[in-house]
């Protein structure tokens, strides 16, 4: 197992080669590192796992009960959801069931909510209960004054996005995979299999994963294909300090249209309030800056939705961009004479179907030619907790007895140990940068975003942490 960053890359074939390393592409490697047989590679053009969809989205974990019946997407949300509940459980990934409300500001969108409830029951989700104003407001009594009822979703949940992936990449390394970072592909050839000409050198793999993300359909056209075109559209949101937290109960939704599910308002699992995200198709697939004019619209419609959220600090601003494809679906096709398979138009839904779209690309390699082999579970993970809703270590005393270094609080914002820090800097898939600690241990990402910690926890940083 390694993980490189920089050097040439090794001159012996890969069975797989995995480009793209977010939750997806992870998630990919994960499975196909279950069949030790294989040899199998990760790459991606950043410094880091999850650096780009997949670090900058909504972290909603989906029931699917909106999405459009019969299509791949909605199959694999489906049982995306379950795998990942699952997977969560078994290895700490905070995830919390606040449920959502779809809300209804007018007498049109209140008509909708029954046309969404059967929607939800034609994707295998019966559980949606439809609310009138006084349940609503008794469930949400910050609401904005107005509204005329809602469509109550149970399962809908919030989860830590960083941590799955990471989570992802740490068993895909630790059972075998070569994540090699930093290694942009900037040409791709059949020669004996597939020739991929990387910032880092040549790289060979008799089978070729596509998971992209923005730029799948370029590696696609690489390939000779041109099935799909992505257009980044990007989500700017504003997360909201945690004294905002006890504003809202649920993830409140709007009535979705056909750009997406529009601006909601959900707590997070680190204990905060995000707000957005917005709709804006782009050309630019490097366009992550959030604008005056989009963070005005944001706080406009939150107005309406939770009025006192308006009052509260804004701890961040951040943005990210999802791949467009301007179709319903999934575009993840198999092309058998190259062996190779597409994994493109990922949308928001990707991060909760990552597992059953991993099993899914699987199948389609093996039905490609690929030979798997017998399958051998990965080692049991337990993830960093990340979440405000379970005990962090510096409230376990067990865990401070056993080392002191748990106890002593560097970020005091977020409450990060010493001991978290200096265990995340000595992890199997470590962090190359402060931003990669941050999504680690959530260090210099509270209320004074490093302000009073920037220095300490650089210190720490250039050093290792040390003991």
């Amino acid at each position: 197992m390694t993980v490189t960053a920089e050097g040439p890359l090794p001159p012996v074939p890969y069975d797989v080669a995995i480009v793209g390393a977010g939750v997806v592409g992870c998630a990919i490697a994960r499975e196909l590192a279950r069949r030790p047989r294989l040899r199998v590679a990760l790459l991606d053009a950043q410094d880091d796992v999850g650096q780009g969809t997949s670090k900058a989205n909504t972290a909603i974990l989906h029931t699917g009960f909106d999405a459009t019946p019969g299509t791949l997407e909605a199959r694999l949300v489906r049982e995306g959801y379950a795998r990942l509940g699952a997977y969560a459980a078994e290895t700490g990934i905070p995830v919390e069931r606040v449920g959502a409300l779809l809300v209804a500001w007018d007498a049109e969108q209140l008509a909708a909510l029954p046309r969404l409830a059967e929607k939800a029951a034609r994707n295998a989700y019966p559980d949606t209960v439809l609310l009138g104003p006084e349940e609503l407001y008794t469930r949400e009594p910050h609401l904005g004054p107005g509204a005329l009822g809602a469509l109550h979703v149970p399962g809908e949940s919030v989860i830590c996005p960083w941590t799955t992936t990471l989570a992802y990449a740490t068993q895909a390394v630790r059972a075998g995979v070569d994540l090699h970072l930093n290694t942009a592909v900037r040409g791709a050839d059949r020669a004996d299999g597939h020739l991929l000409t990387t910032s880092r050198g040549t790289l060979r793999a008799r089978h070729l994963v596509n998971a992209a993300g923005l730029h799948a359909d370029t590696l696609d056209r690489a390939l000779g294909h041109d099935d799909f075109t992505v257009t980044p559209r990007r989500g700017q949101l504003l997360v909201y300090d945690k004294f905002a937290r006890p504003l809202v109960r649920h993830i409140l939704l709007p009535v979705p249209t056909a750009l997406g599910k529009g601006v909601l308002v959900a707590p997070t699992v680190h204990g905060n309030v995000l707000l957005g995200p917005t709709a804006e198709d782009l050309r630019d697939k490097r366009a992550t800056g959030s604008t005056a004019d989009g963070t005005a619209a944001l706080r406009e419609q939150g107005r309406r939705v939770l009025p006192a959220l308006l009052e509260e600090e804004v701890t961040a601003v951040y943005a990210g961009l999802r791949a467009a494809t301007g179709q319903e679906d999934y575009r993840i096709t198999a092309h058998p004479g190259q062996a190779y398979v597409t994994v493109g138009g990922i949308r928001s839904t990707g991060l909760t179907a990552s597992l059953a779209i991993a099993a899914h690309v699987t199948g389609l390699l093996a039905d490609g030619g690929l030979d798997l082999g017998p399958v051998r579970e990965p080692e049991p993970l337990t993830m960093p907790n990340l979440g405000e809703a379970f005990p962090r270590p510096y409230q376990r005393a067990d865990l401070i007895a056993a080392d002191p270094a748990y106890g002593t609080l560097v970020c005091h914002c977020e409450r990060v140990s010493r001991g978290e820090i200096r265990d995340a800097l000595a992890s199997t898939v470590p962090p190359r940068t402060l931003e990669g600690l941050r999504r680690r241990t959530r260090a210099r990402g509270g209320r004074c975003q490093g302000f009073y910690c920037g220095a300490a926890v650089r210190e720490l940083f250039e050093r290792g942490a040390g003991p």
